[in-house]
């Protein structure tokens, strides 16, 4: 938690405790981030990455709702990246296997932060990669099989 507070203040933004049709939201005209009350503090710093994530990336709001869609999609990868290490989810898959609600107790994050991480993944034969791009070499992070 201290360390999304710091990203808070590094990218200028307020953070409010008020409830809203949502758990979360971000207001980039006043760079305010809203989380709402009563949340476990899995859930906050989940929701609080994800919105980090809407401030980061520029997002603005839109009603298409393709481009509102990519922008939840990124905002979730970006917060899992933030939350979730390569290594902590190797332990976690091994421990409990791929089942999301099992990794997400087990790396303190919700489900949703642990499916988007998911989809960062490209699995080759014995491998893992996180954040595979084409070419050769072109990934965040490799763990070989066991």
């Amino acid at each position: 938690m201290d360390d999304l507070l710091r990203l808070l203040e590094e990218n200028g933004l307020r953070l409010v405790e008020r409830s809203g049709r949502t758990h979360g939201g971000y207001e980039p005209r006043t760079a305010t981030i809203r989380v709402a009350p009563g949340l476990s503090l899995r859930a906050t710093c989940s929701v609080l990455a994800h919105e980090i994530a809407h401030a980061v990336l520029g997002h603005t709001p839109t009603a298409d709702a393709t481009a509102r869609a990519r922008q939840e999609r990124r905002a979730d990868e970006w917060a899992a990246r933030l939350l979730i290490t390569p290594a902590a989810y190797a332990a976690a898959e091994q421990l409990r296997g791929a089942h999301p609600a099992s990794l997400a107790f087990e790396l303190d994050v919700t489900i949703e932060i642990v499916i988007a991480y998911q989809r960062l993944l490209r699995r080759v034969g014995e491998s893992t990669y996180v954040g595979a791009r084409m070419g050769r070499g072109q990934w965040e992070h490799r763990l070989p099989g066991h």
